[in-house]
């Protein structure tokens, strides 16, 4: 139950319409109209991961110090406590028909952001990919980190839930053997969404690229672009504007299916299904 009066304290005004819309698998979305004439978008759960607002707040926070795409501003956030579910409230960023330019400038913008470099693998802080944690504790070998905190977790997870056999978690000990061989050529950490499909991208009313809902980490960079890849919704006018912005380095099609390894573990836990046999067909790929 969301506690309609935190909302109005917090934002110093008070509630005049609000209305539900989409907002996902997990949240439930209200789009709020407001007596000092602002329009604001307000995710609410009730049974979320604790620390999920937050967590989605500093990354949102963290995609802007980039300055190179725009995100939705921050306006408030609240845990949940006593039986009411917590909330985000961002600026209402209003939907638009695309540029004609627009693929050109996304792929540009991201180059951009991947060109701001944390200065570790990783982030301060965990997170949240979907419902699940995210364990984003800092290194500086990327291989390590890869496997560490990204695809062992998701393995042993869907191990322990049942979502696969233990003949699936023993074929990955052959991944772990020849990582750092697949890995590809060393790089700096890039500023990561860590969740780009295309449900998490929009056209402003500008036409401009806007990022949301991220789950985010200093990665390598090719991981954002596997994951577009993966799930389609990215013409190859956004990937060769990035290329042309922030060339990649040779060989990066042969490193596709394993940066699209974490993302189709993460459905794995998530849904189940035949994720397991996807995952299981990018392995074989990868070795």
């Amino acid at each position: 139950m969301t506690d309609w009066g935190r909302v109005e304290a917090d934002l110093g005004t008070h509630i005049t319409q609000r209305k539900r819309i989409a907002g996902g698998d997990i949240n439930e979305a209200w789009l709020l109209d407001l007596s000092d004439g602002r329009r604001v978008f307000l995710k609410t759960h009730a049974k979320g991961p604790d620390g999920m607002f937050p967590a989605e707040k500093a990354g949102l926070i963290w995609l802007d110090q980039a300055q190179a795409i725009r995100t939705p501003k921050v306006l408030s956030v609240w845990n949940g406590e006593g039986g009411h579910g917590g909330y985000l409230c961002l600026s209402f960023v209003e939907g638009g028909r695309r540029g004609f330019d627009f693929d050109e400038v996304l792929g540009q913008q991201l180059a951009a952001l991947h060109r701001s470099a944390p200065a570790q693998f990783g982030l301060a802080t965990n997170n949240f990919i979907g419902r699940l944690d995210q364990d984003n504790t800092e290194d500086t070998d990327w291989a390590r980190f890869y496997w560490e905190r990204r695809i062992w977790p998701q393995v042993r997870l869907a191990h322990q839930t049942g979502r696969v056999e233990r003949g699936f978690v023993e074929a990955f000990d052959a991944l772990q053997k020849v990582l750092s061989e697949r890995i590809g050529p060393k790089e700096p950490p890039a500023r990561l969404h860590g969740d780009l499909w295309a449900g998490n991208y929009m056209s402003d009313r500008d036409g401009r690229p806007v990022l949301i809902d991220p789950a985010v980490y200093g990665g390598h960079r090719e991981v954002d672009l596997a994951m577009m890849r993966l799930f389609g919704g990215f013409s190859e006018t956004v990937f060769q504007s990035y290329h042309e912005a922030f060339p990649l380095s040779p060989g990066w099609e042969l490193r596709v299916p394993l940066y699209q390894l974490y993302p189709v573990l993460v459905h794995v836990n998530l849904f189940g299904g035949s994720y397991g046999n996807q995952a299981k067909a990018l392995l074989r790929q990868i070795l």
